[in-house]
């Protein structure tokens, strides 16, 4: 207002400042939004398990640790720049200054500190979330025989010899044991929502144990690098409640194709085939046949020549 009474309006240039601003956070809000939701989609911020849940604390207790010294950092960075402007004639200007104690004992022991407290954090989170640790829960696990093959997954279930292709139902609240090796290649499974990435290796066995806490589907995939049709190993997780996976139980052994040795080999030929399948009257012992199979296969050292 001008002192006639007039009101003026503001200046062009600050109507161009204000809009560029409100273009930016529009631009910005649907990209936070996203990358919230990307999050969220994969798992990591929405764990269903024990074991996601305490892998995504120890992933928070980190963050938080590091912004200790981030925050601090870019604040004194813009106060630094700020205050160090060539506007600023209050500012010293030293250019025979070199040391000073206290900042190197600033400088070195908080970064020292950081690494000490994340070291503690990660080592104490390996042991906890040991993979081949029972998880303890009341209820009498269900053990589930995991093989990678080009390019899909197969899911035994020993004691029910029952198998499955590209989707696994476990009853909700009931321990998982997952025995898990490869067929042809190093791959990796890995279930966001429920914790716990593990590699399966020709030859070998690794073990992981996982827990759904509540019914639901959760997408699990393959996170390794293994060939052309690596992407396209998904599967979904199917917890459901302990009558419907009777149900479930009674159709599979009842409907299945019969999984017999040359059924399996045609599985094992058909490269990429990502068919939703579910087999009966499996063998037992195909699980430990695949690994000392494929740990016969495996190149061993050349004898030493004596001196």
């Amino acid at each position: 207002m001008t002192p006639t009474g007039e009101h003026r309006p503001p200046p062009h240039g600050w109507l161009q400042d204000r809009s560029r601003r409100w273009r930016w956070a529009r631009s910005a809000a649907p990209a936070a939004a996203f990358l919230v939701a990307s999050c969220r989609q994969a798992g990591v911020l929405d764990p269903q398990g024990p074991v996601a849940s305490a892998e995504r604390l120890i992933l928070f207790n980190a963050t938080a640790i590091m912004l200790v010294v981030v925050l601090p950092v870019i604040a004194l960075t813009l106060a630094f720049a700020w205050w160090y402007r060539a506007s600023n004639k209050r500012a010293a200007y030293s250019p025979d200054w070199s040391y000073s104690g206290d900042i190197e004992l600033v400088v070195w022991s908080i970064p020292a500190m950081v690494v000490i407290l994340l070291a503690g954090v990660a080592w104490t989170g390996s042991h906890q979330l040991d993979p081949a640790q029972p998880l303890g829960a009341k209820a009498k696990p269900i053990r589930v025989e995991v093989v990678s093959l080009d390019w899909k997954w197969l899911f035994i279930y020993p004691e029910l010899q029952i198998a499955t292709v590209n989707q696994l139902v476990v009853p909700a609240g009931v321990p998982v044991e997952f025995l898990l090796t490869s067929a042809t290649v190093m791959n990796s499974f890995f279930v966001p929502q429920l914790g716990s990435q593990i590699y399966t290796m020709p030859g070998m066995t690794t073990r992981l144990n996982l827990l759904a806490e509540h019914p639901g589907d959760y997408p699990g995939l393959s996170a390794n690098f293994s060939g052309d049709g690596f992407s396209d190993m998904r599967f979904l997780v199917h917890a459901v409640s302990a009558s419907e996976f009777s149900s479930w139980r009674a159709r599979a052994t009842s409907e299945g194709d019969v999984l017999n040795a040359a059924a399996y080999s045609q599985l094992v030929r058909a490269a990429g085939n990502t068919r939703l399948q579910t087999y009966r009257n499996v063998d037992p012992k195909l699980f430990e046949r695949i690994v000392q199979q494929n740990a016969a296969t495996q190149p061993t050292a050349a004898p030493r020549k004596e001196d």
